[in-house]
């Protein structure tokens, strides 16, 4: 299974930590740019479609900026990502023009996948780009970003642009080999872990946190990010990028990795979006009633099922449904403000209507704009 779905995999997105590219005491690192070039040049010339999702940036700023440690302002963590994406995206430039090979540097936010309009534009832009055999080169827009509108970290931006291009295969580059059975810079006996059918508790347990200065994100975020992507159907491998030629061996169905199966279960491309793009603006709670009526039923949520509504959100906003228990089960768009749900919780459709006459809707969250996370 494991080796098949390597070798078939067609579109891939590939991306690239910050370790791999770049150091606080070097600056970028052309040489380790260019052996991947050449990696994902050989990938392409075996018929894949590759995008690369890069970190970078930052650490190579900090360098030509001069500074000692890694920025804690958001504005000087701009103005190193300002620095350093022209100096990332040029070192791309001239190691792929060797190969033949055009790049396209895209930056994007959290704002441009969560508005569904400019989502699709995103993809619109990078499938051409992939029909003209150009390799897209991505980062997220740090230099104007703000907590809003950030996606956070690259391993999750990558699971986005991997759902965004309806990919295959998500690979996560990395300075480590994948997922342990223990952390083994405290056990060395810990074994690499090849293959993992579903991230179940105790795989979310197993995933530690990076300590290098070049990396934001631990094995907790590829992860998540893993997990994310499962439920659209994609599969991710989480590998060491800094072993040479590495990459395409595994590819190849090589051993190396460790590799996470998609669920069998796939969400469509619109509810996948609301589930795991749209960040929840509140939460509903709902009595016994209503979860078993949207969790088993397939049942719309109406006011009458509703306990509580926390947050400050706008009809079209994302809202959490948990059950009495805070368990978070649900996600969905919802039709009413926080404000006006403050006033019709816990009432019945003729009630509402003889307090506030009629509405719009009749659903807070219509079916359709319903996904099931967990039961």
């Amino acid at each position: 299974m494991r080796d098949q779905l390597l070798k078939q995999a067609t579109r891939i997105v590939i991306k690239i930590g910050s370790s791999l590219v770049a150091s606080r005491e070097t600056g970028l690192r052309p040489e380790r740019i260019d052996r991947l070039a050449d990696e994902i040049a050989a990938l392409r010339s075996s018929g894949r479609e590759v995008l690369i999702v890069s970190s970078g940036a930052i650490v190579s700023g900090i360098k030509k900026l001069g500074l000692t440690e890694y920025p804690k302002s958001l504005p000087v963590k701009q103005a190193a990502a300002a620095v350093g994406q022209s100096r990332l995206m040029w070192a791309y430039e001239k190691s792929f023009e060797r190969l033949d090979i055009k790049v396209a540097q895209i930056l994007l936010t959290h704002q441009d996948l969560a508005d569904r309009r400019r989502f699709l534009n995103a993809r619109h832009t990078l499938n051409a780009l992939i029909e003209f055999g150009v390799i897209p080169v991505i980062n997220e827009n740090d230099t104007v970003a703000v907590d809003e509108i950030r996606v956070g970290d690259n391993d999750t931006l990558a699971a986005e642009v991997a759902h965004l291009v309806d990919a295959e295969l998500l690979v996560i580059l990395s300075d480590i080999d994948g997922l342990f059975t223990e952390d083994p810079r405290k056990n060395p006996a810990a074994t690499l872990i090849p293959l993992i059918q579903d991230i179940t508790e105790d795989i979310e347990q197993r995933a530690g946190v990076s300590s290098t200065f070049e990396g934001t994100g631990g094995m907790a975020t590829k992860v998540l990010a893993a997990k994310k992507i499962s439920e659209y159907g994609v599969a991710t491998l989480i590998m060491n990028g800094q072993k040479s030629g590495l990459l395409t061996t595994v590819l190849a169905g090589g051993p190396g990795g460790s590799l996470f199966l998609a669920k069998e279960r796939r969400f469509t491309d619109r509810k996948h979006w609301i589930a795991f793009t749209l960040r929840s603006r509140g939460t509903l709670t709902l009595d016994a009633g209503a979860v078993e009526a949207l969790a088993k039923r397939g049942k719309s949520l109406l006011a009458s099922g509703i306990l509580e509504a926390s947050g400050s959100f706008e009809a079209g906003d994302a809202v959490s449904c948990l059950d009495q228990n805070g368990k978070e089960f649900a996600k969905g768009l919802v039709n009413f403000s926080s404000d006006l749900l403050a006033k019709i919780k816990g009432l019945k459709t003729t009630e509402i209507q003889q307090q506030l006459g009629p509405q719009e809707y009749e659903e807070v969250i219509h079916r359709d704009n319903l996904v099931i996370l967990q039961t």
